[in-house]
C-alpha cells in the first residue's frame, strides 16, 4: 500500500482518536444521512494539473441526492465550486483545448469557459442526454439521447359528451420490455446517438431503426466518425445482452459491425495514436454470472486479442495510457476495488486498491477513475470509516485531497470494521467476511448480532462506508456482513457455484459465518439477528424457512416465488434465460424447489418485509405473498411499504432512514437485553 497523505482537514486515520476523546462526539443518528457527502466522476485535464469532479450532498428541504461540480489543484491547495447549487451538474467533461468544461445539467447539456468563468446552455434537446464526448478538434459533443416514438392506440372510443369526465384512456402495450425499476412503465421509443455543435445548435440524430444504442462513445481522430455500441440483432427483444461494436460515419450514417460473436460487447475507446479499439465484453455462454474481460482490436476490427483471460475478475473500466502501449483498469478483488496497469504485452501491476464509492448506504464495491495524460490520476477513494472522497496518484504518491465528512466524522462515533476468512462447512471453500464493532464495543460483553447479506446475487461487499450498518452498530449491534459463494470479485467458478441453484449452499456459507463470529466468544447467541435486501431480502426469508435460531428477520424487497418473479420482473427476458434451465412451465418443480414460498410453513421466526410500492425489480407482490402466508400461519409479522420508492429505497435520503429505523424497531422488538 503506498503512502497516503491527506490535506484541508485532519487526517481521517486519526478521527476515530480525535472522537473517543472528544466531549461531543455522540453515535450516529438517522438525520446524518442528510450530512452524507461523496465524491463522484473525476476527471483530471489532460495536462495533470487541476480535476474537476462532482460532488453530491443531501438537501433535506427536498429529500433528494444533489450534485454540483468542483474544480481543484492536484495538490488540493485550489479547491473551488464551478457550479451553483440550484442546478444538479453532473458528468463533466475537459474539451481538448482544456479551456471548457461540457456537463450536464437539469436534463440539458452546459459548458463552462475556465477563463471568463461563464456557462451557456448548448441548444433546446427533447430528453435528458447521455455519455456525452468531445470531437478531437472541439467542434462537436456527441451523446445518446432517447426518442419517443409516436404509437397510435389501436382503440378509439366514440360517444363521448362533451365536456364529460370520462376515465383516462385504455393503455395498450405490446412491446416486451414495457417497464424498468426506477423507470416505471416505459414510453415507446429508442435511445439514439446525436450530435451537437459545442457552439450550441440543433442536436442531429445519427442513428435510426428500432434499437437502442447506449454505452460510451469514442470518436475518430479526425472527428468523422464515432464508435459505439448497441443490439442492433432482430431478436435483441429475446437476446438482450448480444450487442456490437460499430464504426459510425457521421456524414453519411452509416453503420459498420466491427464485432459479430454471441455475447455483449461494450464501452469501445479509440487509442490514443488511433490504431486500436479497446472494449470490454464475453462469449455468451447463459451463465448467471459471466465476467467481462478487456479486448483489442484493430481499428478495423481484425486481429481481436483478450488482455485478461487470466486475470479471472470482470473488468469495471478502462482507459488507454497516453502512449497507447497499455491501459489502466478497474476491478474488484475479494471485495475491493483494484487500479492497476495493463500492458498490451500482458504484463499487470497494480497501482491503487482502495478504490471504492458511489455507494454509501450498505457497503457494495464499485468506484471510479480517470487518468491525465502525463499519469496522473483521479479516483474515488473509500474506507469503512469515510465515504468516497477524492484521492490523486501522481509519481506514485497517493494523496487523498477532499475531506468533506470530516465535520460529521468528527462528532460521531464510527464504528471499526474488521475483515476476517472463515472456512465453509459445505466444501472447506474460504469465505471473506466483515465484522462491524459497535462504537464502545468490549470483548469481555456479549453482545447481539445482524447478519446483513447482499443482494445481486452476483454483487460484492467489501471494506466501503455504510450507513445502514454504521447505524446498526450505533444502536450496540455487531454487523456481519459476508460474501457467501454466488458473491463477484472471488472468480467466475465462485461466482457460478449458485448457477441454477440459488438459493442453495450459499446459506451455509452465511451460518458458517455466523458460527465463526460466534466462536469469538462475544456474541449473545439467543440473540441473533438477520436481513437484507433485494438478493440478500430472498436469502433472509430463504434462512427462516430453514432454521429458527434467529429471534427476528427483516427480509426487504425480495424475491419470495421464482415462478410468479420470473413473470412480473422488469428484466424477465434476462432472468427467465441466464437464472433458470428452462421456463417456468417447463420446469415448475425446480422453480419451486429454491423458492422461498415452499418452506413457509417451517416459519416461526417473527418476520418483517420491506419493499417499496414502484419496485419493479423484485414488485410488492413477492413481499405480499410472504407476508399473508405468514399471517395464515399464525407467525408474527409485520409489511411496510414505501410509498413511489423503487428498487433503489435510499435514492432518497427520509427513505433510508425509514427503512434503516424500522429495521432496528423490528429487533428491538425482539432483543432481550434492551428496555422497550
Amino acid at each position: 500500500m503506498k503512502k497516503i497523505t491527506h490535506y484541508l482537514c485532519l487526517p481521517l486515520l486519526l478521527l476515530s482518536a480525535v472522537s473517543a476523546n472528544a466531549s461531543n462526539v455522540t453515535s450516529l443518528k438517522y438525520e446524518d444521512v442528510f450530512e452524507l457527502e461523496f465524491v463522484t466522476d473525476p476527471q483530471p485535464d489532460a495536462a495533470g494539473k487541476n480535476v474537476v469532479f462532482v460532488r453530491n450532498w443531501m438537501d433535506k428541504q427536498s429529500d433528494r441526492r444533489r450534485s454540483t461540480l468542483w474544480l481543484s489543484s492536484i495538490d488540493g491547495k485550489q479547491l473551488q465550486p464551478l457550479t451553483d447549487k440550484d442546478i444538479n451538474a453532473s458528468s463533466p467533461r475537459w474539451s481538448p483545448e482544456q479551456n471548457r468544461v461540457a456537463y450536464i445539467a437539469n436534463g440539458q447539456i452546459h459548458v463552462k469557459w475556465l477563463d471568463t468563468g461563464r456557462s451557456s446552455q448548448l441548444g433546446q434537446l427533447d430528453n435528458a442526454p447521455s455519455n456525452i464526448a468531445w470531437s478531437p478538434d472541439g467542434n462537436w459533443l456527441a451523446f445518446s439521447m432517447f426518442k419517443a416514438k409516436t404509437v397510435k392506440a389501436p382503440v378509439t372510443l366514440s360517444g363521448k359528451p362533451a365536456k364529460a369526465d370520462w376515465a383516462p384512456p385504455a393503455i395498450y402495450i405490446d412491446n416486451k420490455q414495457y417497464r424498468a425499476d426506477g423507470a416505471g412503465y416505459t414510453k415507446p421509443g429508442f435511445k439514439h446517438i446525436y450530435i451537437m455543435s459545442a457552439n450550441g445548435g440543433s442536436a442531429i440524430q445519427l442513428t435510426d431503426g428500432e434499437f437502442n444504442h447506449s454505452g460510451d462513445i469514442s470518436w475518430s481522430l479526425d472527428s468523422k466518425a464515432l464508435f459505439i455500441s448497441a443490439n442492433r440483432h432482430s431478436d435483441w427483444q429475446t437476446k438482450p445482452v448480444n450487442s456490437e461494436v460499430f464504426k459510425l460515419d457521421i456524414a453519411s450514417k452509416e453503420l459498420t459491425a466491427l464485432t459479430d460473436r454471441n455475447g455483449p460487447d461494450s464501452k469501445p475507446t479509440l487509442s490514443p495514436n488511433g490504431k486500436l479499439i479497446a472494449y470490454v465484453g464475453y462469449d455468451d455462454r447463459k451463465l448467471g454470472h459471466q465476467a467481462n474481460r478487456l479486448y483489442v482490436m484493430n481499428v478495423d476490427g481484425s486481429n481481436k486479442r483478450n488482455l485478461t483471460e487470466d486475470l479471472d475478475r470482470a473488468i469495471a473500466d478502462f482507459q488507454w495510457q497516453a502512449n497507447s502501449k497499455g491501459l489502466y483498469i478497474q476491478y474488484d478483488s475479494e471485495g475491493t476495488g483494484i487500479l492497476a496497469s495493463q500492458a498490451l504485452s500482458g504484463k499487470r501491476n497494480t497501482i491503487v486498491s482502495d478504490l471504492g464509492g458511489g455507494s454509501y448506504s450498505r457497503p457494495y464495491s464499485g468506484g471510479q477513475f480517470a487518468a491525465a495524460d502525463n499519469g496522473v490520476i483521479a479516483y474515488t477513494q473509500m474506507s469503512t470509516q469515510h465515504p468516497a472522497e477524492l484521492a490523486i496518484v501522481n509519481k506514485g504518491k497517493t494523496n487523498i485531497i477532499t475531506d468533506f465528512n470530516a465535520d460529521l466524522l468528527l462528532s460521531r462515533d464510527i464504528s471499526k470494521v474488521e475483515e476476517f476468512w472463515y472456512q465453509s462447512s459445505v466444501d472447506q471453500r474460504k469465505i471473506q467476511g466483515w465484522i462491524m464493532y459497535p462504537p464502545t464495543f468490549d470483548a469481555s460483553k456479549h453482545y447481539p448480532l445482524i447478519l446483513e447479506i447482499h443482494g445481486g446475487p452476483h454483487a460484492a461487499y467489501g471494506p466501503q462506508f455504510a450507513l445502514e450498518l454504521q447505524l446498526m452498530a450505533a444502536q450496540g449491534y455487531v454487523v456481519l456482513y459476508t460474501n457467501p459463494r454466488g458473491s463477484t470479485s472471488y472468480g467466475e467458478d465462485f461466482a457460478n457455484l449458485i448457477h441454477h441453484n440459488y438459493p442453495s449452499t450459499d446459506y451455509n456459507d452465511l451460518m458458517d459465518g455466523v458460527d465463526a463470529v460466534i466462536a469469538k466468544g462475544f456474541i449473545d447467541e439467543k440473540q441473533l439477528f438477520v436481513t437484507g435486501g433485494s438478493g440478500g431480502g430472498l436469502l433472509t426469508a430463504w434462512i427462516v424457512g430453514h432454521t429458527n435460531r434467529f429471534a427476528a428477520a427483516v427480509s426487504v424487497k425480495p424475491v419470495i416465488n421464482w415462478f410468479s418473479f420470473v413473470l412480473s420482473a422488469d428484466s424477465y427476458t434476462y432472468f427467465s434465460q441466464y437464472w433458470f434451465p428452462a421456463l417456468p412451465w417447463q420446469a415448475p418443480e425446480h422453480y419451486l424447489k429454491h423458492s422461498a414460498i415452499s418452506y413457509v410453513g417451517n416459519v416461526t421466526t417473527p418476520t418483517m418485509l420491506m419493499t417499496g410500492e414502484a419496485d419493479y425489480r423484485t414488485p410488492i407482490s413477492e413481499t405480499e405473498q410472504f407476508y399473508q402466508a405468514l399471517q395464515l400461519q399464525g407467525v408474527e409479522t409485520a409489511m411496510v411499504r414505501i410509498p413511489e420508492a423503487s428498487h433503489s429505497i435510499y435514492n432518497r435520503p427520509s427513505n433510508l432512514m425509514a427503512k434503516t429505523a424500522y429495521i432496528l424497531y423490528w429487533f428491538d422488538k425482539y432483543r432481550s437485553d434492551k428496555t422497550q
